[in-house]
């Protein structure tokens, strides 16, 4: 067999370019890129060059850096950001937050979606709080935000191809969900009435004021972390507990662990987190949020 020839690049991509976009996406976003994500970066930004007109990897990221792009930080985190998500992924978390919220009295309820991607996160949310109130209209306030403003975007219009609800329930499909008629045939809309629930905004967990203020019942921070170093992790955890009410619920994804990287954090369930208020030995403060 005559030897297996490689693909010939497009662009040339150096080690050094990979590295650099590496620190860039790091200090710009907290994301830890690992050696093994050197074709995903490739093929990820060679778009932003033929969309720049740019020619080179060195010179795209030169004028990046320089501001000379404009808003291109903007599409070159968008770029770098992985939004994989689904319509009541991770299910045992929705019963768990109607349970939670069933019992409180004080209103509204505040939740808070902090990677919403497309939006189908902070819509279950929304259901599960439709269903646990038994009304299109419960008591509730979901700010739902993202990096990415390109997803946001998709997350605002709630429209979807019909397939991404194929697995959901035939009744809570259709008390949900409007079918599309004519151009769109095919598509789903979510009722205006969960639109309504939901205020969508960009945020980066990096920067220095999140512009959020007073506390929230439940939190959803899921597979979000496993992107971010543990030093990274552990200022964003710490960030998280006083905006968390004493009886809050924070919720994570499947393959993360919390307890790892924050004291102020215990189990109450599977990937979900309750505040830690016990004393530490040593320290009777540690722990205990501020």
């Amino acid at each position: 067999m005559p030897p297996k020839q490689e693909t010939v690049k497009e662009f040339n991509f150096t080690s050094g370019d990979f590295e650099r976009v590496r620190a860039l996406i790091y200090r710009r976003a907290g994301i830890s890129l690992a050696d093994s994500k050197h074709e995903m970066v490739y093929s990820r930004l060679a778009r932003r060059l033929r969309a720049t007109g740019i020619v080179s990897f060195a010179t795209y990221l030169d004028d990046l850096e320089s501001g000379r792009l404009g808003d291109e930080w903007e599409s070159f985190t968008n770029a770098l950001t992985t939004n994989l998500t689904s319509f009541f992924r991770e299910a045992h978390h929705f019963p768990l937050l109607a349970e939670h919220v069933s019992v409180k009295r004080e209103h509204p309820i505040r939740i808070w979606c902090s990677a919403s991607s497309t939006g189908e996160e902070p819509y279950s949310i929304a259901m599960t709080m439709c269903e646990a109130f038994n009304t299109l209209a419960p008591p509730v306030q979901i700010i739902a935000t993202d990096i990415d403003t390109n997803v946001l975007n998709t997350a605002a219009n709630g429209v979807y191809p019909i397939e991404r609800i194929d697995k959901l329930d035939p009744a809570r499909a259709k008390r949900f969900f409007q079918r599309g008629k004519g151009e769109r045939d095919g598509m789903v809309r979510l009722r205006p009435e969960l639109r309504k629930l939901i205020t969508f905004r960009q945020l980066n967990l990096l920067t220095e004021n999140w512009g959020l203020t007073g506390q929230f019942d439940a939190i959803f921070c899921r597979n979000v972390m496993i992107y971010f170093d543990k030093t990274t992790q552990r200022k964003i955890l710490a960030r998280f507990v006083p905006l968390m009410k004493t009886d809050a619920l924070l919720f994570a994804g499947h393959s993360e662990n919390f307890l790892y990287v924050s004291e102020s954090l215990k189990l109450r369930g599977k990937t979900v987190y309750v505040l830690d208020d016990r004393p530490r030995a040593g320290n009777p403060n540690v722990g205990v949020p501020r």
